[in-house]
């Protein structure tokens, strides 16, 4: 995997990426990067490797029952954060996709931190390999310090904030982008709307919700 640029060159993602359907614009952000800044102007490096798809019209998407107080993030401009804690324990970070007043987010499940380990380390001491340190969204969110009290509704395309998506201009080739079944999801178990790049051990292993609904 390429390594990215110097990261106080990274150019921010361009908006237009992000406002196709949630299940094309997915896999399109493989390979972006996740820019984490401190308060101190010290930068973490992630370039994304797993990600989700969900949208309005998705049984098992939050915005599927429309707006809400904790929802109303997802119906914002493309490239707004949707963080929302998952079972009361984890973070989960989202950036909504489509436009403007459609409820629609991309999960960022999984990345490969390729610059800010001694930033990285000590939020997750339990990590004994590299490859841990962003596996799954809660351990990602957890080891960029990204949270619903500060991180929500953030706009992830503006260089002043301190979450930001950026692009160093390199992507994963065709065949190496996968696509099955979500993590944890009950309902639309079977819809193909994970994506990730084939053989990066930073990809967090598959686990069906115990009551998914199956096709029929």
């Amino acid at each position: 995997m390429a390594p990215s640029s110097e990261a106080s060159h990274l150019p921010p993602l361009e908006r237009d990426v992000l406002r196709g359907r949630a299940e094309v614009v997915a896999p399109a952000l493989l390979g972006t990067l996740l820019v984490r800044i401190e308060s101190d102007g010290s930068r973490s490096v992630a370039r994304i490797v797993e990600t989700e798809a969900y949208r309005q019209d998705d049984p098992a998407s939050h915005s599927h029952a429309g707006r809400t107080p904790r929802t109303e993030p997802m119906f914002a401009a493309p490239g707004t954060a949707y963080v929302y804690r998952s079972y009361g324990v984890h973070w989960c970070c989202n950036v909504t996709v489509e436009e403007e007043g459609v409820g629609a987010a991309v999960l960022l499940r999984a990345a490969r931190l390729l610059r800010g380990h001694e930033l990285v380390r000590p939020r997750r001491v339990a990590a004994k390999q590299d490859r841990d340190l962003l596996r799954g969204p809660g351990r990602l969110t957890q080891a960029l310090g990204i949270d619903g009290p500060r991180h929500d509704r953030t706009d992830l395309l503006d260089p002043r904030n301190t979450v930001l998506l950026a692009d160093d201009g390199w992507r994963p080739p065709q065949t190496a982008v996968r696509a099955g079944g979500r993590v944890g999801v009950r309902l639309a178990a079977g819809v193909p709307w994970r994506f990730w790049i084939a053989g990066q051990p930073e990809v967090s292993p598959y686990r069906p919700h115990p009551r998914a609904e199956r096709p029929t």
